[in-house]
C-alpha cells in the first residue's frame, strides 16, 4: 500500500509540474508591435509626469490614442501583456529594447537642447551687444545735444549783451578834439 501511494504521489507531482503557464491569447499581438506599444505608452507616461496638463489641454486619453494607433483594444493589450510577462526572458528583452530606444532618443534630444541653448545664448549676446551700441549712441546724442544747448545759451547771452556806445565818461577816457592845432575842450 505504501508503494502504491508513493507511486501515485510521484505521478501527480510529475503531471502537476508540467509547464503550462498562461495560454496564448486568441489575438496575439506581434512581439515587435507589443514593444512599440510599450515604448509609446512609456513616452506618454513620461510626458504626463513632466506636464500633467499636456494631455488635459488636448483632451486626449493617451492610452486610447495608442490603442487606436495600433488597432488593439485595452482587453487585448492586457491579455497580451500578461502572456508576454509570463515569458520572463522575452518580456525582459522587450523592456531592455524599449529602454535602449528611450536612451537613444534622450541623447538626440539632449544634443538638440544644447544646440538651442547655444543658439539662444548667441542671440542674447548679440542683442546685448546691439543694446550696448544703442546705449552708447544714446549717450553720445545726449552729450551732443547738451553741447548744442550750451552753445545756444552762450550765443543767446552774447546777443543779449549789446556793446554800450562809447562815451567819454562811460569808458573813462576823455577825448580831446584838436582843430587847426588848437585844443577844443
Amino acid at each position: 500500500m505504501k508503494k502504491t501511494v508513493s507511486l501515485l504521489v510521484i505521478i501527480l507531482l510529475f503531471f502537476s509540474c508540467k509547464e503550462e503557464g498562461v495560454k496564448e491569447p486568441d489575438a496575439l499581438i506581434d512581439k515587435e508591435v507589443m514593444e512599440n506599444i510599450i515604448y509609446d505608452l512609456a513616452l506618454l507616461e513620461a510626458i504626463k509626469y513632466n506636464d500633467p496638463n499636456t494631455t488635459e489641454n488636448y483632451k486626449v486619453n493617451p492610452k486610447e490614442f495608442i490603442f487606436r494607433k495600433y488597432k488593439v483594444d485595452s482587453a487585448q493589450f492586457a491579455q497580451n501583456n500578461i502572456y508576454y510577462a509570463s515569458q520572463y526572458d522575452d518580456y525582459k528583452q522587450m523592456y531592455d529594447s524599449v529602454i535602449k530606444r528611450i536612451d537613444r532618443k534622450k541623447i538626440v534630444l539632449d544634443s538638440l537642447i544644447k544646440k538651442e541653448a547655444k543658439k539662444d545664448s548667441l542671440i542674447a549676446a548679440k542683442k546685448k551687444r546691439l543694446d550696448s551700441i544703442a546705449e552708447v549712441k544714446k549717450v553720445a546724442l545726449a552729450k551732443k545735444d547738451s553741447l548744442q544747448k550750451i552753445r545756444k545759451k552762450d550765443s543767446l547771452k552774447l546777443l543779449k549783451k549789446k556793446p554800450k556806445k562809447a562815451t567819454p565818461t562811460s569808458t573813462g577816457i576823455k577825448s580831446t578834439v584838436i582843430k587847426n592845432g588848437v585844443k577844443i575842450n
